[in-house]
């Protein structure tokens, strides 16, 4: 199953692939030249597919857990002043997506949504510790019945150059559910309350709408 962003990109891909094949086998003629451009192109198309896939993740909902929004390494654990929204101290964590990972954003948790803004910005690497405030990202807060309000940024890489974020103020959020997505690299930002117990440690590989990130007894 892939992902509804990714259906243009890989119909243009496949397509491209098709006609390179094609006029490779017609008008090459060195055999492993020609054996070497169809290779190419075919991994240029198994990786497409990777990155877009979008495999159904069963996520148990419960208002006292944070889930782990994308798949991913754990890059942030930190106490740090959160200055757009909250303008207090929260702990975030971060989790950093490769190009191979599934880059599917999904809600950590249920409640309703408060807060939904698009920043234009740069592409730094998405682990530079100033990626969160100068990248090219998007800010959404959550107001859940257990944790308050949360807020979670994904953020553009340098080789990413769209995010999709379908939040929408008023909204409901259902823990689990499809809330956007970053193409080709990225990381996301969550900003938890202080006595958030976090159930992760650095560099722990997480699996979006699954992993268990966070908690309160």
């Amino acid at each position: 199953m892939f992902h509804k962003e990714g259906h243009k990109i890989i119909l243009f891909t496949f397509i491209f692939v098709a006609i390179g094949v094609i006029l490779s086998q017609f008008y090459i003629d060195i055999l492993w030249l020609k054996k070497l451009v169809q290779f190419a192109l075919l991994i240029i198309l198994v990786l497409i597919l990777q990155f877009f896939r979008n495999p159904k993740r069963k996520t148990e909902l419960n208002n006292k857990h944070i889930i782990a929004p994308v798949d991913g390494k754990v890059v942030v654990i930190e106490e740090v002043f959160e200055k757009e929204y909250f303008k207090d101290k929260r702990i975030q964590v971060s989790i950093f997506m490769s190009p191979i990972n599934v880059h599917v954003t999904r809600y950590s948790l249920g409640g309703t949504i408060k807060y939904s803004k698009y920043h234009p910005g740069k592409y730094l690497v998405a682990w530079h510790p100033k990626s969160s405030e100068e990248n090219e990202r998007t800010t959404v807060v959550v107001n859940n019945p257990v944790y308050g309000e949360v807020l979670y940024r994904q953020v553009a890489g340098a080789m990413a150059r769209r995010i999709v974020n379908y939040a929408q103020e008023g909204d409901k959020a259902v823990q689990g559910a499809d809330s956007g997505f970053i193409k080709f690299g990225s990381r996301v930002d969550l900003f938890l309350p202080l006595d958030t117990d976090i159930n992760v440690v650095l560099q722990q590989k997480v699996k979006g709408g699954i992993d268990v990130i966070a908690s309160k007894k």
